[in-house]
């Protein structure tokens, strides 16, 4: 049997119809924001992201919550969090946002409030975070998702490879990692204290 087809993934319950009857969200105050499993996600972020549709290899299998937001039985949005990547920053106490992909009929400005409700959900449910942090890829788009929603710019990298092999990780490997997995490109670090 085949990959799934887009439409097919987006469906919360393929056999019932939901609510009224299949209607398209005019504004994105009408989409619920609620967890989903790593597998949907991954499977939501391959339909739909843009430039990094893989989210299965190295350190983004440690993918540690994962959100939906949806109307009337199908998904429009979702969003990976994982513990940072950068591994001198708090790892108990920070969540990096490693995907967050939209369909193309989301409504307007979804990505900002499923990131404002997720900076909520996250603070009642994990109480020990207190600072939530995502890479903006600049060739992407220009942040104003995360200024939306309440996030601040606090610095920038002019990008390159994720592979480091004269860098030894903690078993003394190299640290070998596929780029695509990673955007490579110039990116600014948005933050969010919760």
């Amino acid at each position: 049997m085949g990959e799934p087809c887009a439409d097919s993934i987006r469906v919360m319950h393929p056999l019932f119809q939901m609510g009224q009857g299949g209607s398209i969200p005019t504004s994105a105050l009408q989409l619920r924001i609620r967890k989903i499993d790593v597998k949907r996600a991954q499977e939501l972020n391959r339909a739909w992201h843009s430039r990094l549709p893989e989210y299965e290899t190295g350190f983004c299998l440690n993918a540690t919550v994962c959100y939906v937001a949806e109307h009337d039985g199908l998904f429009y949005a979702v969003a990976i969090w994982s513990n940072p990547t950068a591994r001198l920053l708090p790892q108990d106490t920070w969540l990096e946002l490693k995907r967050m992909a939209i369909a193309e009929d989301a409504p307007k400005n979804t990505a900002s409030r499923m990131l404002a409700i997720m900076a909520r959900l996250i603070k009642r449910e994990r109480p020990s975070i207190e600072r939530l942090i995502s890479y903006q890829d600049v060739e992407t788009h220009r942040g104003t998702i995360y200024r939306a929603a309440g996030w601040q710019p606090v610095s920038g990298h002019k990008g390159g490879s994720w592979c480091r092999p004269n860098s030894k990780n903690y078993s003394g490997t190299p640290r070998l990692r596929p780029d695509l997995n990673d955007a490579t490109g110039a990116k600014v670090r948005w933050e969010r204290a919760i």
